[in-house]
């Protein structure tokens, strides 16, 4: 039987695969699953390959670029879990009070994709930093499969007290000019969507890429301008998007909303084979825009 070509992997392997991150399967049906496509002539080599992150593909800013400086960072969250933890990135040619982005990982803790889109905004000229939710529990643990079992086993509501203490810190910061933005992915994407609902002045813009919504008693309290990145794909997180739009629309928060066609959940993270360059680097800039838009 003939072997298919990695990039013809069908849809519904991601499909799979997204039930699987989100929680929605373990990874022996998951692996179950793709052993069903295997045995029609698929390489299941290629199928786990394409599916899986590669950190290695995600560098995009080397943490040694002269241009950015990295360090670790601790906070205070006596609402959380007591202290938190993150990953700050400075640019190194500082001259004023910067403006300032909080970036937000998925379900899985603080991956080198992650931590590389933060350096990716310092090197923009953005104070950046990137909190870590399994901070107090050793950090993230090197692979996605027991990074999201932690997170999972973690205090909802006092992972989202994290992510308002990790806000005022930065916010706070002395190089900080005071105006503060969020971009986060998946989970992500909640968390800057719930930053934005869950005190007004927080955050000054906001960047959800496929993020649902907060909750709708916390909308009414939504100031800040948002940017919507949705991919065409992503079914689940789409199908929260006209309940959401309703609500921004009847509280006069500024938004735009971008579909990006033929895009996937995950579109933008450049680790697995759902990543779209294309749709990733318009995404990207309109990001940057838009930050330096509404935070300078």
């Amino acid at each position: 039987m003939s072997q298919h070509r990695e990039n013809e992997i069908p849809q519904q392997a991601f499909d799979w695969y997204d039930d699987y991150a989100h929680g929605g399967m373990d990874r022996r049906t998951f692996m179950n699953k793709l052993g069903t496509l295997a045995a029609l002539g698929y390489s299941m080599t290629a199928l786990t390959s394409a599916l899986m992150p590669n950190y290695a593909l995600a560098e995009q800013v080397s943490f040694n670029d002269p241009n950015i400086v990295a360090s670790y960072q601790t906070f205070a969250s006596p609402d959380g879990h007591g202290e938190g933890g993150g990953y700050l990135v400075t640019p190194t040619q500082v001259t004023r009070e910067l403006p300032a982005v909080l970036v937000v990982h998925e379900n899985r803790g603080l991956n080198p994709y992650v931590k590389d889109v933060a350096r990716r905004l310092a090197k923009a000229g953005f104070l950046a930093f990137a909190p870590d939710a399994l901070f107090p529990l050793g950090g993230y643990p090197g692979n996605d499969d027991e990074g999201k079992a932690l997170q999972r086993s973690m205090d909802r509501l006092k992972l989202q007290h994290d992510f308002v203490a990790a806000a005022k810190y930065l916010k706070q910061n002395a190089k900080s000019n005071g105006k503060l933005g969020a971009v986060g992915f998946c989970y992500g994407g909640y968390i800057v969507n719930y930053l934005a609902a869950v005190e007004s002045d927080l955050l000054a813009a906001g960047v959800p890429f496929y993020g649902t919504p907060a909750a709708p008693e916390l909308r009414k309290n939504i100031k800040a301008p948002l940017l919507v990145q949705l991919g065409e794909l992503d079914e689940r997180v789409n199908a929260t998007w006209p309940d959401y739009q309703k609500d921004l629309d009847s509280l006069n928060v500024s938004y735009k909303m971008h579909m990006y066609e033929g895009a996937m959940h995950g579109f933008h993270n450049d680790s697995t084979a759902r990543y779209d360059e294309k749709n990733a680097a318009l995404a990207w800039q309109r990001t940057l825009d838009f930050f330096a838009e509404k935070l300078n």
